[in-house]
């Protein structure tokens, strides 16, 4: 998590997916790799935008979030993103927000992997 958070190259590779109107999907810690994501005006180029990954609960609960050096949730949120989770931690979550697909948790990989997929379909067809 910490490192592609970090990453620039990473960053240009999610921006250019962004800018040729590919989907970008990330689910749990992944969504962390949306951090180096910059814009032409050097802004994150996510803000504003809807997006759900790991909990600050469900950090706590596993028994990370005292020694993490960050939290996803609250970095993602504090860099501009519309942080969205499930009423209840573990519960499956899924948002979608244009290309941008996220996935809050393990239990939210098989739904976000079927809005990806349908996301791929090309107009029209059923799957």
């Amino acid at each position: 998590m910490e490192d592609l958070a970090a990453s620039a190259e990473f960053g240009g590779l999610v921006a250019a997916f962004d800018a040729a109107g590919k989907p970008v999907a990330a689910v749990c810690h992944g969504p962390a790799a949306l951090l180096p994501a910059t814009g032409p005006d050097g802004k994150w180029l996510f803000a504003g935008r809807r997006v759900t990954g790991f909990s600050d609960v469900e950090e706590s609960q596993v028994g990370f979030a005292d020694r993490a050096p960050w939290l996803l949730e609250d970095r993602l949120a504090c860099a501009g993103g519309r942080f969205e989770k499930s009423s209840g931690p573990w519960e499956p979550h899924v948002v979608v927000d244009g290309t941008l697909h996220t996935g809050q948790n393990p239990a939210s990989s098989a739904p976000l992997a079927e809005e990806l997929v349908n996301a791929l379909q090309p107009a029209g067809q059923a799957r």
